[in-house]
């Protein structure tokens, strides 16, 4: 079997892709009746689902997986697991999911990505949700010491109150951007013809 467009996009670090990649092989091995258990890497193709925040795939993904190799590789059962925690929104779960595993090389540089990814996914979630937050949660939400969500939240410009250990979060103005309708131009264009006329 020819993983090596998997393998491209891994060292690439093309991570939005790798579900794809692994959907597209899955069904084109599926249609020529190829077994393939034994060698697929499940983990990665769960892994690429739950990058891209489809945990929906992911789930139907893990159903389908044959019991042997849910019993056989720990490190599906743990790329799973990420995916259950995201599925019932424990927040600071995904995070101990993904540091309570030693994974193996392969897949290293996705979950790294995809743990900064969360991260910053978490992070805006927190500065639309609140206005402000204990640092206690924010560290959960974040999957930080509080020490380090402090810093963390600090350096996108929120506030700390050391006596009540509480953020208050600033929110980004929001830019919008003015989009020019050219029926507008053009009535506009007409009027100041008249005008001039």
């Amino acid at each position: 079997m020819d993983f090596s467009l998997l393998q491209d996009a891994l060292a690439s670090k093309s991570y939005t892709n790798i579900a794809d990649i692994c959907d597209e092989l899955m069904l084109q091995v599926a249609a020529e009746g190829i077994a393939f258990q034994d060698e697929w890497p499940y983990a990665i193709h769960l892994l690429g689902h739950i990058y891209v925040d489809d945990v929906n795939s992911a789930r139907f993904l893990w159903k389908s997986i044959p019991s042997a190799v849910k019993e056989g590789r720990a490190e599906v059962v743990a790329a799973w697991k990420i995916g259950q925690r995201l599925w019932t929104r424990d927040y600071a779960g995904v995070h101990e999911a993904i540091r309570g595993f030693d994974w193996s090389q392969e897949p290293q540089g996705l979950v790294a990505s995809f743990s900064e990814l969360y991260t910053e996914r978490m992070f805006q979630l927190l500065m639309s949700a609140y206005s402000t937050i204990s640092v206690q949660d924010a560290a959960l939400f974040l999957g930080m010491e509080e020490d380090d969500a402090t810093n963390y939240a600090v350096q996108q410009g929120w506030i700390v109150e050391p006596s009540s250990r509480m953020l208050t979060i600033k929110k980004q103005p929001i830019v919008t951007e003015q989009k020019l309708d050219p029926s507008k131009l053009q009535r506009l264009t007409e009027c100041v013809f008249h005008l001039e006329h």
